[in-house]
Formats: structure tokens, sequence, C-alpha cells
């Protein structure tokens, strides 16, 4: 499964890390039972995995507490990637 993960561009042209990286491997450590393995990979994984299950019910149902449960964690995701991807480089 390693073999089919999708190369970070930011990576592979700029030498730099992006805000994502780490959370396909992250995702895959999370199927193989590793949970604190995924987290010290990629530290909202499991934010953005209930964003990602928010987000589909969101599409399907289109209930406006779910939008704003939506943002709540877009804004978290975003926060703690921010600060894992400084955390990274210092």
């Amino acid at each position: 499964m390693e073999d089919y993960l999708i190369p970070c561009i930011s990576k592979t042209l700029f030498g730099v890390e992006c805000l994502g990286c780490g959370a396909q491997r992250a995702l895959l450590l999370i199927f193989q039972g590793r949970f604190i393995d995924a987290f010290k990979m990629f530290p909202a994984i499991y934010t953005a995995i209930l964003f990602f299950i928010i987000a589909g019910v969101y599409f399907i149902s289109k209930n406006k507490n779910q939008l704003s449960l939506l943002k709540f964690f877009g804004i978290l995701n975003l926060v703690i990637m921010i600060i894992s991807f400084t955390c990274r480089h210092i």
C-alpha cells in the first residue's frame, strides 16, 4: 500500500514539507492499528477524519448545525497543522 502514496509536490519541487505532509502515512498507520504513531506522524489526523465525516454528512443533509461544526473542525485542523508545521521546522 505504501507504494501507492502520492508524493508531496512541495517537498519534491522545493524540498520543504507542506502543511499536510504525513497525512497519508498517518492514515496508513491508523489502518495498521498504530494510533499513537499516526498522531506523531500527523497531529491533525483525527480531527481531519472527523472533518471529512462531517463534510460528507453535511453535503448529504445540508443541515446548518453541521455547517457550523464543519467550520469549527476546518479551523481547528488548520490551527493544528500550522502549529505542527512550525514545530517541525524550528
